[in-house]
């Protein structure tokens, strides 16, 4: 090195200083050498403190999808109203609103009225006695006539409106079938979570009535259940709700502070970090597991009656919300482990810092041939590189912790960008002024040490 400092290496040269200081800088990150580095209670509190913070990771995800489930009422109609135009729930809607109609309509009654009709009009007896025995047939051709009427309704577009509109009109009252204290078209009956149809079936009577089915205006009104959510241990997953909905708002922030104490306790701090990042991914992909197997359990011990397919599309629109959110949570663990294993000083972290800072200064110096000229911005760059860094990495983390509902695009998306961010950061770097700087005779040995 010259006496004026290290402005005559070349750019490759640059780099790898640069990246000889940043590997000094780990190293001495690390902590102190030998026996001490390894202290067994230190050690096993922060790798305790790592589990717990994957454990609140997961309670966590499940605590801010109960809250929005049952708190933010769009978050709900976004989860319900797909429903509208599942098969499997139209089938199970259909079959139920039909068999409540037709549990409604006599008709032995109704063979007796054509019977007598029939007498009246001086028909034969033999004919008579015919008619008299009609009811299997009118029966088939009544429950024919009520489902494709029941189907219409159910498949309309106007049958989404209603089924969004009740629903939201009905989401005031789900807290309180959580909690077994409701008492409007949501309610909690006998381990059961339902829904009434009976304004489908008023509808249903309507029409059968305008198609000239003149016996169904005496169908009264009636209540309908429609089964949402079934299962022996409701009042548990109640409870456990409950309590989710209590804690929900401080979770995420107890399990970020027990994650930062994790890695704050321990000895290299860099390695606790990647271990806190992989340690959350487990814990989401065990929570993903979970909802899996708990599907099968749920769809094998419904009472009899109950719709399995219609069963399985409802469950699976319910935890669609928290499945994104284990997806995405598990994709911001994977980024970060990666970011802190490429920030160490291992060979393929060192190989992949010294590519990419020599592709952003092959670049920068083809535009600086051009004509570039970065002035007092790059030296402001160069200066403020760390802190720099620092900030794009608060901006980032604040985005996707004030994100209502982070999702996984939402995590990559953050995740390139935080990437072009340092790509620019680097790209404005432009070291060419302190060099000179330390060339200037005025500096002498003060220009040489700061190059150092």
């Amino acid at each position: 090195m010259s006496d004026s400092g290290d402005e005559r290496l070349s750019a490759g040269e640059r780099d790898e200083l640069g990246e000889l200081r940043s590997r000094v800088r780990a190293l001495e990150a690390a902590g102190p050498t030998g026996a001490h580095r390894h202290h067994p209670l230190r050690s096993l509190g922060s790798a305790l403190l790592i589990l717990v913070a994957a454990l609140l990771a997961l309670l966590s995800v499940v605590a801010v999808w109960a809250n929005s489930i049952v708190q933010d009422t769009d978050r709900y109609v976004a989860t319900v109203g797909p429903l509208a135009s599942d098969p499997d729930v139209q089938k199970a809607v259909t079959d139920r609103v039909t068999d409540a109609v037709l549990a409604r309509v006599d008709v032995d009654a109704l063979v007796e009225q054509l019977t007598d009709a029939a007498g009246q009009q001086g028909v034969p007896p033999r004919v008579t006695q015919l008619l008299g025995d009609l009811d299997g047939p009118i029966e088939n051709g009544l429950k024919q006539l009520v489902g494709s009427t029941v189907e219409r309704v159910v498949t309309s577009s106007a049958f989404e409106t209603v089924w969004v509109n009740a629903n939201r009109r009905a989401h005031s009252a789900l807290d309180k079938a959580l909690t077994g204290q409701a008492d409007g078209p949501v309610e909690l009956k006998n381990d059961q979570v339902v829904v009434d149809l009976g304004p489908i079936v008023a509808e249903v009577k309507d029409r059968l009535v305008d198609a000239g089915f003149s016996p169904a205006a005496k169908i009264p009104e009636v209540r309908t259940d429609f089964v949402v959510f079934a299962s022996q241990d409701v009042g548990e997953v109640r409870t456990y709700v409950r309590v989710l909905e209590i804690l929900g708002s401080w979770l995420p922030l107890i399990a970020l502070l027990v994650a930062a104490a994790g890695v704050y306790v321990a000895f290299n701090r860099r390695h606790a970090l990647i271990g806190t990042g992989l340690a959350v991914f487990v814990a989401m992909l065990v929570l993903g597991i979970a909802l899996t197997v708990t599907r099968d359990v749920y769809l094998d011990r419904l009472p009899a009656g109950v719709s399995q397919a219609a069963a399985g599309s409802v469950y699976d629109a319910l935890v669609r919300f928290l499945r994104a959110g284990v997806r995405a949570l598990a994709a911001v663990a994977l980024f970060t482990a990666a970011g802190a294993f490429l920030a160490g000083p291992s060979r393929v972290a060192v190989l992949t810092r010294t590519g990419c800072r020599r592709s952003i200064g092959a670049l920068r110096g083809t535009a600086t041939s051009a004509g570039l000229r970065l002035g007092a911005v790059g030296r402001f760059v160069h200066r403020s590189k760390r802190w720099i860094g620092v900030a794009i990495l608060v901006i980032a983390a604040v985005v996707l912790f004030t994100w209502s509902y982070p999702t996984t695009a939402v995590v990559v998306w953050t995740a390139v960008i935080t990437l072009v961010g340092f790509a620019i950061r680097e790209f404005l770097d432009d070291d060419h002024a302190d060099h000179a700087d330390h060339a200037d005779p005025s500096t002498g040995a003060a220009g040489r040490a700061t190059a150092l």
